[in-house]
This record gives C-alpha cells, structure tokens and sequence, in this order.
C-alpha cells in the first residue's frame, strides 16, 4: 500500500491541496501532479541544477526534495518569472546575451540567478561565476550567463 500524504503548498502564488506519496520528489510533484514542467530533470542527483526551485525563496534541487517537504511552504518554478507573454528582465537578458542554447538547463540557472539578486544586489563578474559554477550546461561556456546576471543587477541598482 502506498503512503499517502495531503499537503498544501502555495507555488507561484496558488495554494494547492495535494495527495501525493512520501516518495514523490518535488520535481515529479511540480511535473505530474501541478503539471509545471519548466522544471528540468537531468541527473536526478542534484548535480547539475537543472531542477533548481525556490523553496521559502532559497534555491533548492528539487530532484532532492521530497514534495511532503513542501508542506506549508511556498515554491516558485520558472513559470512565475514571466508576467503572460511578457519576459521578465533577466529572461530578456538570457536571451539578449546567449545566455541559453538548448534551454535544457536554463530554468535552473534563472531560478538560482533570481534567488542570488535578491539577496546579492550588486555582484561583480568574479561572484556571479562563483554562484552559476553550481549548475551545469553543456551548450554557452557560461560567459553569457554571467553577463545576463551582471546586466540585470547593474540595472536593478540604476547602473
């Protein structure tokens, strides 16, 4: 017999009410259950950050979180970054810089990029490397991930 839990969870805003099984990640439950699947499952390890969330507004790879542990709490996907149709700065600034090829990883990057801006206003180039280091992309050598950061946080301070 499965082990069930009902949970409630506020992701992007909405309160849900869910039933979901102990063993459920928080990537399957955003993925099957809420039927978000702008977050990526890559290794399944929490190596590659392709599933990084905002949990309480702290980056976490959701492949290693387990949805019951999201009971009472908030979560953000990459689906709330946009308002509609309209890209938020630092998705304009992925794509204004090449920040993103495939697109595999790039939910993950923008979900850490998010998190890191609002508690690191005015990075420079050295800390934003540091920071994106932590998740993995195959396809932009990350200098345009940099630059996307940077651009946007020179922005936000009016530079």
């Amino acid at each position: 017999m499965k082990d069930l839990h009902l949970i409630t969870v506020i992701v992007n805003g909405r309160e849900h009410e869910l039933v979901i099984e102990s063993r459920r990640t928080l990537a399957d439950m955003l993925r099957q259950d809420l039927g978000l699947t702008g977050t990526h499952l890559g290794c399944e390890h929490g190596i590659c950050g392709a599933c990084t969330v905002l949990l309480d507004d702290e980056p976490v790879r959701a492949c290693l979180i387990f949805g019951v542990q999201a009971d009472g709490r908030s979560v953000r996907t990459v689906e709330d970054l946009a308002d509609g149709d309209s890209l938020s700065e630092l998705q304009q600034a992925f794509s204004k810089h090449h920040g993103l090829q495939c697109g595999f990883c790039t939910p993950g990057f923008l979900m850490l990029a998010e998190s890191y801006l609002a508690s690191r206003p005015e990075p420079d180039k050295d800390e934003i490397r540091d920071v994106v280091a932590s998740n993995l992309c195959r396809c932009t050598g990350y200098q345009g991930i940099v630059e996307a950061i940077h651009e946007v946080a020179a922005a936000q301070q009016g530079g």
